[in-house]
């Protein structure tokens, strides 16, 4: 049987305030948010004088504390061959949209769900198909998971960026 990852958890042990984080541990959110799989923890310390040993003790800490819950990969599902890269948009009841939210990751099809906080329209689902019928099969299972379909927009590009609040590379840092 096939996991999934599931980013929203139950809170880690300790939990940070953001006036916790300090200008290095910013710098390494920065730069592990732009391009993580080839920001080392070297590369960082060179950015920020620091040694390579305190951004691992640094990241270790962002983990643990689960600031940092994840690393995830970034398909381009066209260029993988599949051209029908959706975004279901969806009501879900209030009381059970948490856990239909979960559910909703059991679909196959499914790569990501984000939960909306108010209003109609509070699941975002987004989802692979492989062709027309499969894309039809998957809107059936969410709408048998108690969802209402509002829209399905075919996803052309998705652009990411950096968080600015954590760009603090070319600041004085001030390592533990």
């Amino acid at each position: 049987m096939e996991t999934t990852k599931v980013l929203a958890t139950a809170p880690a042990v300790a939990v940070m305030e953001p006036e916790d984080l300090d200008d290095l541990d910013r710098c390494i959110l920065h730069s592990l948010q732009g391009e993580a799989r080839s920001m080392s923890a070297s590369t960082i310390a060179d950015r920020v004088d620091v040694s390579a040993r305190t951004v691992r003790n640094r990241i270790a800490r962002l983990e643990e504390t689960g600031v940092i819950r994840g690393y995830q990969l970034d398909v381009d599902y066209e260029q993988a061959g599949y051209q029908l890269h959706t975004m279901v948009i969806c009501t879900a009841p209030i009381s059970d949209r948490e856990q239909i939210a979960r559910d909703v990751l059991d679909v196959p099809g499914v790569v990501a769900v984000q939960e909306i906080m108010t209003g109609d329209q509070n699941l975002h689902v987004e989802v692979v198909g492989t062709d027309g019928d499969d894309l039809s099969r998957i809107t059936r299972d969410l709408n048998d998971l108690g969802l209402e379909i509002n829209d399905e927009d075919l996803i052309r590009n998705e652009y990411v960026n950096p968080f600015h609040q954590f760009d603090r590379c070319d600041q004085e840092t001030t390592p533990e």
